[in-house]
């Protein structure tokens, strides 16, 4: 994979900074080139690959393939964290010096990553995400701080991604309330959107705004931001890598990214993420 040139800043490219803060989210058109796509979907293909030889849920340290098994049919592959520990052009995407530019104005150069995890939706799967918002899942509180302003989530669209392909929902401006009091009674993933949900917390289903993504367009968005994502009603799988970073002095969790914006690789033992047993039971297992 060849590297294009990083996003640049000043003018109207700044725009997205603005944006970001003002509603939570911006989207980066054509942030990769076709050809960087196709090569990325190939290796997002080969960890499916994967996951379906598995068969069922399984880890490795941080490395987890959530499956589900279907009666008579292929095993559901529904999301896979951290594929880059051994996928190499993953792991180069993720550390890409676009990232590094985009996310010096928003967090700084010196950049921890908690998230590293591909999502797929098949045609009339089990995709759909509930209403939720990421910093539910940042836990214990005491290792992520400053929520509001030091994490930039970030989508990167591998296939058309829309309303009818599952594509994810915004409440804009939700996350200037920092948390909400959203029904989290059942899981994320798996469950529908509720509007209710949303009125339960004096938020308004008029105000979602769909994406629409174009393959290589990222998205980006704050943690407190209110989104979800329905069924893929397509005919097409709906790919998604997703890769989410921390000032590294609000984090003492995650894997460096960058230092002073320049990459920095794995080390040879993975860190502590948000696998709590990982020291205790780091061996492949399935799950």
């Amino acid at each position: 994979m060849g590297f294009e040139q990083p996003v640049p800043h000043g003018g109207e490219a700044d725009d997205y900074v603005a944006r970001f803060r003002r509603d939570g989210y911006a989207v980066l058109r054509g942030f990769f080139g076709v050809q960087e796509v196709a090569e990325i979907g190939a290796a997002i293909d080969q960890i499916h690959a994967e996951g379906v030889a598995h068969g069922r849920s399984f880890r490795h340290g941080n490395l987890f393939y959530n499956i589900a098994p279907q009666q008579g049919a292929e095993p559901l592959v529904r999301m896979v964290q951290w594929p880059s520990y051994h996928q190499k052009v993953l792991d180069r995407v993720r550390l890409d010096p676009r990232f590094a530019a985009m996310l010096a104005p928003l967090i700084g150069g010196d950049v921890k990553q908690i998230i590293n995890q591909l999502h797929w939706k098949a045609p009339g799967g089990m995709g759909d995400f509930a209403w939720h918002q990421d910093s539910r899942f940042r836990k214990p509180d005491a290792c992520y701080r400053n929520l509001g302003t030091s994490y930039v989530q970030t989508g990167l669209a591998i296939d058309p991604h829309n309303p009818q392909s599952g594509g994810m929902r915004f409440l804009p401006r939700s996350h200037l309330d920092g948390d909400l009091d959203l029904d989290i009674s059942t899981e994320v993933l798996g469950t529908a959107m509720a509007d209710d949900v949303l009125a339960g917390a004096g938020l308004s289903a008029a105000d979602i705004v769909d994406l629409d993504l174009a393959p290589g367009d990222l998205a980006l968005w704050n943690p407190y931001l209110v989104h979800g994502s329905g069924t893929n009603r397509a005919t097409h799988q709906r790919r998604l890598y997703i890769n989410g970073y921390v000032a590294a002095e609000d984090c003492d969790r995650g894997e460096w990214a960058f230092r002073g914006g320049k990459p920095v690789p794995l080390g040879d033992a993975p860190a502590l993420v948000h696998y709590e047993a990982l020291r205790e039971r780091g061996e492949p297992h399935y799950v």
